[in-house]
């Protein structure tokens, strides 16, 4: 199966179009866990343990890992190893020019061995192609963040008047979506532009962030996100249910946050 197929049909069977972030924040996990990378790995791997018949994905960012060093980096490939099942996005943001591209194409896909991997597109297609022929794994493209620095480059204007951020979808959709494989990161703290990028987008996979501690509201995500057909849309969460509890119980208490986020996806979903 291809990366779009896997998150289709994990959505199907599990009723969820959400994702989980992973980005474990030691001083913020439950207080009887060490703050090294082996408390990190016991960590995210209760919370997908707990949570994974309610995503469509797991995403771990992989700055959280690496800055523990080899160890990190050693539990990073072991939680992706666990795959209890929805496919695993590698949040690494990576984008360099070619045989640098190539070495991180073999690390996120060969080494690690994740489904899809996020890719900064500003160095151009060439450092994309590296990522995109891997045709059965996925590519979600930034293209307007849900940081307010994001104001900075992304939305601005071209000869056209297009913003860069819509240019930059186009581009995806008829440049570099050969393999079907393409997807684009769309902040829900931007409900216009993600309104834009999925009429210009209206079959490609969404990646959005910015739910939740970040201030983007659920309602307004979903209707401004979700396709026509297949809502092909993946609600990132990530704070909110990675530290709903401090305590011994976080992963129940996870698994309760995250039941409540997919619901109410699938709820804005009907009221659509």
């Amino acid at each position: 199966m291809t990366f779009r197929e896997t998150v289709c049909a994990t959505a199907r069977r599990n009723r969820s179009w959400l994702c989980i972030g992973l980005d474990p924040e030691p001083m913020r996990m439950p207080v009887h866990l060490p703050a090294d990378a082996e408390g990190v790995y016991a960590f995210c791997a209760a919370i997908m343990d707990a949570t994974s018949d309610l995503v469509c994905a797991f995403k771990p960012n992989i700055a959280f890992f690496e800055a523990f060093g080899a160890a990190g980096w050693s539990a990073l490939e072991r939680l992706i190893r666990l795959r209890p099942g929805p496919p695993i996005i590698l949040d690494a943001k990576r984008g360099d020019i070619g045989s640098t591209a190539e070495a991180y194409a073999r690390a996120a896909f060969e080494v690690l061995d994740a489904d899809a991997v996020t890719v900064n597109p500003y160095l151009g297609g060439d450092a994309l192609e590296p990522f995109l022929r891997h045709s059965q794994r996925g590519c979600f493209i930034l293209c307007k963040t849900s940081n307010p620095g994001s104001h900075d480059l992304q939305d601005m204007r071209l000869a056209d008047g297009r913003p860069l951020y819509l240019a930059v979808a186009e581009m995806a959709r008829d440049r570099w979506n050969m393999h079907g494989n393409t997807g684009l990161v769309v902040g829900a703290t931007h409900p216009t532009a993600i309104t834009e990028v999925r009429r210009a987008c209206p079959d490609m996979l969404l990646l959005v962030p910015g739910i939740g501690a970040q201030g983007g509201d659920l309602d307004t995500t979903v209707r401004a996100a979700a396709a026509v057909d297949e809502p092909l849309m993946m609600i990132n969460v990530s704070r909110t249910v990675l530290y709903a509890d401090r305590g011994t119980n976080f992963a129940a208490a996870a698994r309760t946050t995250a039941l409540r986020l997919r619901d109410a996806i699938n709820a804005a979903l009907m009221a659509r």
